[in-house]
């Protein structure tokens, strides 16, 4: 009987949670699908030494949430910083990610200062 509550109890949840995105305003949708894939590509190249919560210090890697484009690009393509960027840590332990260059908007939209689209 408590199995049966807690499923009940979790789809209700689902239910609840897949009814309340706001999917009607102009370019939600869009801004959802940038977000998400941003997401996956962090997850996928960036947490092995970035903080899985981006806000977060890694154990390697500084936070990157809010980062600027011009950062993200300049960092993950060519191990460069911006003119005029201070580093937040001295280290110079990160490989470039060449394959990563049609995914930089993406990863762009994951770190936006706010952290998750509004649903």
């Amino acid at each position: 009987m408590k199995i049966a509550m807690k499923v009940l109890a979790i789809c209700a949840l689902l239910t609840v949670s897949a009814c309340g995105k706001d999917s009607d305003q102009a370019g939600g949708e869009k801004k959802d699908r940038d977000y998400e894939r941003g997401k996956a590509v962090y997850v996928a190249n960036c947490i092995a030494c970035h903080n899985p919560d981006p806000a977060k210090e890694g154990s390697i890697g500084p936070a990157l949430r809010g980062s600027p484009p011009e950062l993200i690009e300049s960092r993950v393509l060519r191990i460069e910083y911006p003119p005029n960027y201070k580093p937040k840590r001295a280290t110079k332990v990160m490989p470039t990610f060449p394959f990563l260059k049609s995914e930089i908007p993406y990863l762009v939209a994951y770190l936006r200062e706010q952290s998750a689209p509004p649903r």
